[in-house]
């Protein structure tokens, strides 16, 4: 079943719907490497192995942020085709609240008729660069929600009871 892009995010639905057009596989090859060619540096730091992509045959990493309640992406990869899967995943998603990319189907992936051009395995790791981008930004729901709760715990004012009665008794 697909999703009609008027369901999808507007930074995600103009992404499918311009690969959706592609009427050849040497277009969506070029639209990639366009796109591959617009994706900032990744920092060093970034290329951790919990920001790696399982699943890929090449080397891919997607590091995540949360500011003001949206989810800020970065990423990389060894293959410029990737990278512009990476790209182009980067600019659907950044500046979606937590919720929104959790909730999104992977079904925009089929719409965008990039399938028909890439091999499965690259197919696959398209897959699992979302399915990385979903799980940052649970988990970053759950960070967020965890530091509410915590900010909630304080906003009541330790007790300033004492076991004891009165000042204890100095002796020189």
């Amino acid at each position: 079943m697909t999703v009609p892009t008027s369901a999808l995010p507007e930074s995600l639905a103009k992404l499918v719907q311009r690969f959706s057009r592609v009427t050849n596989p040497k277009q969506g090859y070029e639209q990639l490497i366009w796109f591959s060619k617009r994706l900032p540096e990744l920092d060093e730091a970034d290329r951790s192995p919990e920001n790696k992509v399982h699943g890929c045959t090449s080397q891919v990493y997607v590091a995540s942020a949360l500011t003001d309640g949206k989810v800020w992406y970065r990423g990389d990869s060894d293959s410029q085709l990737v990278k512009g899967l990476v790209a182009f995943l980067v600019e659907g998603l950044n500046g979606l609240a937590p919720d929104v990319i959790i909730a999104l189907k992977p079904d925009f992936i089929q719409q965008t008729k990039l399938n028909a051009s890439l091999t499965p395995s690259r197919a696959n790791g398209f897959f699992n660069i979302f399915k990385k981008m979903q799980d940052q930004a649970r988990s970053l729901q759950s960070e967020s929600h965890a530091d509410l709760n915590a900010l909630g715990s304080l906003s009541s004012p330790p007790s300033l009871e004492s076991n004891h009665e009165g000042p204890e008794k100095v002796t020189d």
